[in-house]
């Protein structure tokens, strides 16, 4: 299969000037410093007077949006959890019927928000790169320039509260300070770079224990500053003499495990690897499987000295690329786009879309983050074209014969969502 190099290469968008600037507003060292210096190593702090934006980060989520949020916006569970004392509130606590019309039971009730927050917990509002236009377009800028899927929730503290003890987590953070002060103490890792499947509760007396000690970094965060943490730093966080809200921006990067995962999924295409063991071994003593061990190994070496690297990037982009989203569409505004389309229509690529152009014997395979679309072979250079930016007006789509082939190829990609309107 011969693939067809999208922008960026592989797949990946190349990096635009909003994602340069989405990071250069999370982190005051050149982009080449923090990935040298930081990124997976150690904390930066950057006070809001080192930053770009004048605002700070209201822009991106004020009190006054998470009020709207919590109060008009029929906001439902897991969309909102709430902590106290270092433990998380029963939802059923906050949420109830949403009235007629919307038959449904775990709708959040602003009157038990209030009595909660009021009473000192700590409100968290969940996945807010998928509910919170700013924060979509946000989240995908940054996604961009970090190559990484993100995540974004804002976390409301009342005055002099804290609402988690001392954690880590397995994730990434750019921590954004929006509203009020936030007194934050970070401590090394107990576990440096730990994996999901390794949360910081299975080490909660180490945990514990090292946040006794003296603090890495010990600083109370104003609005406008940011601060990055890496997987696995120890951290706890106390609002000071008012009301704080701030954005955590968890990045899921993907790890080195995910290629031995891949790897070994991919090792069952070896026979040696799928030997029965002998019949009547032990499994249980170790000089029985010693052996069998000895004899494993060798062959998951042999494999893996001729695991192909395409087949395990396709695995990895089966994993990656569903979990960052392109810009949204207006599907209202497609279908109409799609009703009026004609040779001198301007279309333009979804933004943050990743996709591969792979010849597939007479056809043409692209591939998305969901799904992949077989088109006629012939239509290769126009879907590039378009892909690219090099063409935006339909009837300037090279390889295509004639206006009519070149509209039945835009209706199917506005279709798929894979264009937009320009």
């Amino acid at each position: 299969m011969t693939h067809i190099d999208p922008p960026g290469g592989h797949g990946r968008p190349a990096v635009p000037s909003p994602a340069a600037a989405a990071l250069a507003r999370c982190v005051s060292v050149e982009p080449a410093k923090f990935a040298a210096a930081h990124w997976g190593h150690t904390p930066l702090l950057s006070r809001a007077d080192e930053l770009p934006n004048p605002v700070g980060f209201t822009d991106l989520l004020s009190p006054a949006d998470a009020d709207e949020l919590l109060s008009r916006r029929g906001l439902r569970t897991p969309f909102l959890r709430v902590a106290k004392d270092g433990q998380l509130v029963p939802a059923g606590r906050f949420t109830g019927g949403g009235g007629a019309g919307a038959e449904i039971t775990d709708q959040v009730l602003d009157e038990r928000v209030l009595e909660l927050y009021a009473g000192g917990a700590t409100l968290v509002l969940q996945g807010l790169h998928r509910t919170w236009p700013a924060l979509i377009d946000f989240t995908r800028e940054l996604g961009a320039a970090v190559g990484q899927p993100l995540q974004v929730n804002a976390y409301l503290t009342p005055a002099g509260s804290q609402g988690f003890a001392t954690h880590y987590d397995t994730h990434d953070v750019f921590v954004l300070q929006v509203d009020g002060r936030k007194h934050w103490r970070i401590h090394p890792p107990v576990l440096p770079d730990p994996l999901e499947k390794q949360p910081w509760g299975g080490r909660a007396d180490e945990v514990s224990a090292t946040a006794q000690g003296p603090a890495a970094l010990d600083v109370v965060l104003a609005p406008g500053d940011a601060l990055y943490l890496p997987r696995g730093w120890l951290h706890s966080a106390q609002a000071q003499e008012s009301s704080s809200l701030h954005l955590t921006v968890g990045v899921r990067a993907l790890t080195r495990y995910a290629l031995v995962e891949e790897l070994l999924a991919l090792a069952a295409e070896d026979q040696r690897l799928r030997a029965t063991l002998p019949f009547g071994v032990d499994v249980a003593d170790p000089d029985a499987i010693e052996p069998e061990l000895t004899e494993t190994v060798e062959a998951l070496r042999d494999w893996l000295l001729r695991a192909d690297p395409a087949a395990v990037a396709g695995r990895l982009r089966q994993r990656a690329w569903p979990a960052a989203r392109p810009a949204p569409i207006r599907p209202l505004a497609q279908a109409a786009a799609l009703a009026d389309l004609h040779a001198d229509s301007r279309l333009a690529p979804r933004a943050g879309l990743r996709w591969q152009l792979a010849a597939q014997g007479d056809q043409v395979a692209l591939r998305l983050f969901d799904r992949t679309i077989t088109l006629p072979e012939q239509c290769a250079p126009a879907v590039r074209a378009l892909l690219t930016g090099a063409v935006s007006r339909v009837g300037d789509l090279p390889g295509l014969d004639d206006d009519a082939d070149r509209l039945v190829l835009a209706r199917r990609l506005l279709r798929e969502a894979v264009l937009v309107p320009a």
